[in-house]
């Protein structure tokens, strides 16, 4: 049976080198908390930097969406057999593809409300985790930075993650209109019109 390799907090490989990222949460309860994206050996080849900054989060943002993730993230290291993690104050290590999730919720959740983050932290929840990859890749492409708030996919994220209400089973339900855009007549197979 292959061994399983060692792991840091939320995953992250504990080999020196790997790409992940860390989550820098302040002892002090005020100050913001910032995500990076680290590249490890890859950085700093090829145009690549050694280190991104992907968000930074006033404290009272993340800890409305800290237990989601948390949460989150446990269910699935559990399925993979890797160690659980917990948020601590310092620096938080996470593995790559879970860090690309962390920042999706960040960025939607980053601006928003107290009324907003639990609609926000449910409708990310309801996410596959490819979703959130591609929004990820399309987001970090034109917005990926902290200042980059108010553009592109970033804003978007936060529209399309806010709007409405949190969903009861976190499955998306079908609005009428949307129901009915199935029987239109392009979709009618053989049926004359």
């Amino acid at each position: 049976m292959a061994e399983r390799a060692a792991t840091i907090d939320f995953g992250a490989p504990a080999d020196f080198g790997a790409h992940l990222f860390r989550v820098e949460i302040p002892a002090g309860r005020s100050q913001p908390v910032l995500i990076v994206e680290d590249y490890g050996y890859r950085g700093e080849q090829g145009g690549t930097p050694r280190a991104e900054e992907r968000a930074l989060l006033p404290r009272s943002v993340w800890s409305a969406i800290a237990d989601t993730a948390r949460r989150e993230f446990n269910v699935r290291l559990k399925v993979a057999k890797v160690q659980t993690g917990r948020w601590h104050s310092g620096r938080n290590l996470v593995d790559r593809l879970l860090g690309r999730e962390l920042c999706v919720l960040a960025w939607a959740a980053e601006t928003a409300t107290r009324d907003q983050l639990p609609v926000i932290g449910s409708k990310w929840a309801a996410l596959r985790p490819e979703e959130r990859w591609w929004l990820f890749a399309m987001t970090v492409a034109e917005a990926g930075l902290p200042e980059d708030t108010q553009r592109g996919w970033r804003r978007a994220l936060f529209h399309a993650l806010s709007d409405g209400e949190k969903p009861a089973t976190g499955r998306r339900r079908l609005r009428p209109m949307e129901a009915d855009l199935f029987d239109l007549p392009l979709f009618a197979v053989g049926k004359s019109n």
